[in-house]
């Protein structure tokens, strides 16, 4: 197996570094092609499990959103319904609710990750940054607790689908041809006044 090199880290080296620059228009190609890679994982019937912004790298620079992006760490990867539900793997903040609660990682649990993803993406800010990553954390998790955005920050339309991928109950959260429909469209819409307003403001 021949691994690429990861020139710029994973994607909280690269945003501590980047984020300035990071505007709207690479912002939804970066999702793009996080997106195109879970999809891909998904299509093949397994489930990530250890999804989050450390697992994801850069191999090259800010040029090239197109291509740049790869999801790592794919060793937890599991087959759908074939998993062990005694253990809990992942970063805290992006470890969906159910899983919490011992139930199995299933697709929807990587759509949850995606979700704090995207608040990631939009804020520059690590979900529950500021809160120890402790029982009293997965508890509010459980409880339906999430990190606060508003519109200055991202569109409504990318604020309400971020949080359907983040809801507590994993069967109205969207598949990832959904998200990869809607961010597509964000996407082409990108030109519209909405964005340029909120590039002007990063």
């Amino acid at each position: 197996m021949v691994l690429q090199y990861a020139k710029d880290g994973n994607f909280n080296q690269w945003i501590k570094e980047n984020y300035e620059y990071f505007i709207w228009e690479n912002k939804l190609s970066a999702l793009l092609n996080i997106i195109n890679g879970i999809k891909e994982i998904h299509q093949k019937s397994l489930v990530h499990r250890d999804f989050h912004t450390g697992n994801i790298l850069f191999l090259s620079n800010i040029d090239n959103f197109g291509n740049c992006i790869s999801i790592s760490d794919m060793g937890l990867c599991g087959e759908v319904g074939n998993i062990d539900e005694t253990k809990i793997y992942g970063v805290m903040p992006y470890v969906a609710p159910e899983v919490l609660r011992g139930k199995p990682y299933t697709q929807a649990a990587d759509i949850y990750s995606y979700g704090m993803i995207m608040y990631f993406v939009a804020t520059g800010k690590q979900p529950f940054g500021d809160c120890a990553h402790d029982h009293n954390l997965a508890l509010d998790i459980c409880k339906g607790v999430r990190p606060e955005i508003s519109e200055p920050e991202a569109p409504r339309c990318y604020i309400d689908l971020m949080k359907k991928c983040w809801d507590i109950d994993k069967n109205n959260r969207p598949d990832i041809f959904e998200i990869d429909k809607l961010i597509n469209s964000f996407h082409k819409s990108y030109g519209g006044d909405i964005f340029i307003k909120l590039n002007m403001n990063i």
